[in-house]
């Protein structure tokens, strides 16, 4: 094997000049080829510069051969660099991997051609070459997929990065404080980013999910009626809604599967507004008080979302309030509350409520009484009724 490598090596020194002379134009003619028939390359890659670059590479691989039939490593550095360039402009690895295998053919054809033509005795002792070439080409691509991948997922992770800022800027996420005089640029690029035009219909989710929900959550249909982008947190997700021909509805109904509570807010009409709009969607899913799967958009809870919007207040009416039901015993507290709690739910129906209870209405009433002589408010008064009804969902929380 040395000795055929040997004579191989000798038979490319002699025909190095005249091989090199032909590889310009076998640079041009393939460059063109490629243009015409790739489009990726014909969009990213100017005409000269890829000339070039199969030139040089051309020249590389000739370098290589004799390197390789005098057992010294074959240099992947361009190759490397060429995989990194390749991906930063985004040129498809598969076009990348099919012009180095052309040019490959290509020199093969010429170093035939040019050995038949100054030499045709040494023709059958440069057949061995050919597995050699291959093999530098095939070292050449491994190396050009390796780095163009490695570009590739860091660039990746640079758009993740870039996209996960630009939606924490656009819906107010952990370090979006937008500078003095700067949101409104800041909104803009964020939107532009994103996709999001100026003037539109979006809302916010913001969802806690014990893990069995949330991929059928962000796997449902996606049609003209909404589109969905996702931002994960440690402990909750947040969805910028972007809805299309259908209302919101369309949406609330996809969030609503198994093992996610989520919080809606109502619609705004450009991007400047999604900062507010997920604070809204946050009071809505503060207003989830039941165990289970849930999906509540603020305004069927507007009552409920004013108290979870002010604790404090809440906190207070609360104990102004209810504070006599609170400090009885828990047994008869727990069942005051219960009674009012559904007589709330029935909308006023002692009867309705009742058979909630599985009581007679007279009990409802006799408990409902006892809460008015506690509390000091009647149930009859509407001002009075709507101090009680917000007590009541702060005593929830």
């Amino acid at each position: 094997m040395v000795v055929v490598r040997d004579t191989a090596a000798h038979i490319l020194t002699a025909v190095d000049r005249s091989l090199a002379r032909r590889l310009p134009t076998i640079a041009g003619g393939l460059a063109g080829e490629i243009l015409a028939e790739d489009a990726a390359y014909a969009a990213l890659i100017e005409p000269a510069e890829l000339r070039e670059t199969i030139l040089h590479n051309l020249r590389h691989a000739t370098a290589s051969m004799r390197a390789r039939s005098a057992d010294r490593p074959v240099d992947l550095s361009d190759a490397t660099r060429t995989g990194r360039v390749r991906a930063e402009q985004g040129l498809p690895l598969a076009s990348l991997q099919h012009a180095y295998r052309r040019g490959c053919r290509l020199l093969w054809q010429a170093m035939v051609e040019t050995v038949r033509e100054e030499d045709p005795g040494s023709l059958p002792d440069l057949l061995p070459c050919v597995g050699d070439l291959w093999d530098i080409v095939d070292l050449m691509t491994g190396a050009v997929a390796d780095a163009y991948q490695k570009t590739e997922s860091e660039r990746l992770a640079r758009d993740i990065e870039r996209r996960n800022a630009l939606f924490d800027v656009l819906l107010g996420g952990p370090g979006a404080d937008l500078p003095a005089g700067g949101g409104a640029g800041l909104v803009a690029e964020a939107s532009a980013f994103l996709g999001l035009a100026e003037h539109g219909r979006y809302a916010v989710a913001v969802v806690r999910s014990d893990g069995r929900g949330v991929e059928s959550a962000h796997g449902g249909p996606r049609t003209d009626a909404f589109q969905v982008m996702w931002r994960i947190r440690a402990d909750h997700e947040v969805g910028l809604i972007t809805l299309g021909s259908g209302d919101l509805g369309d949406a609330v109904r996809a969030l609503g599967v198994p093992g996610v509570r989520a919080g809606v807010s109502p619609v705004v009409g450009s991007p400047a507004e999604l900062v507010r709009a997920r604070w809204l969607a946050e009071i809505a899913l503060q207003t989830c008080v039941a165990a289970g799967d849930e999906v509540v958009v603020l305004d069927q809870r507007l009552p409920a979302a004013l108290v979870a919007a002010q604790s404090d207040l809440a906190e207070r009416l609360r104990t102004v309030v209810l504070g006599p039901v609170l400090r009885l015993p828990r047994a008869e507290r727990e069942l005051l509350l219960a009674t009012l709690t559904t007589w709330f739910d029935a909308g006023g129906s002692a009867q309705v409520a009742a058979r909630a209870l599985f009581c007679h209405r007279n009990t409802v009433l006799n408990r409902l009484r006892r809460i008015e002589e506690l509390t000091g408010r009647s149930i009859g008064d509407p001002r009075q009724m709507v101090e009680l009804a917000l007590a009541v969902e702060a005593a929830r929380r």
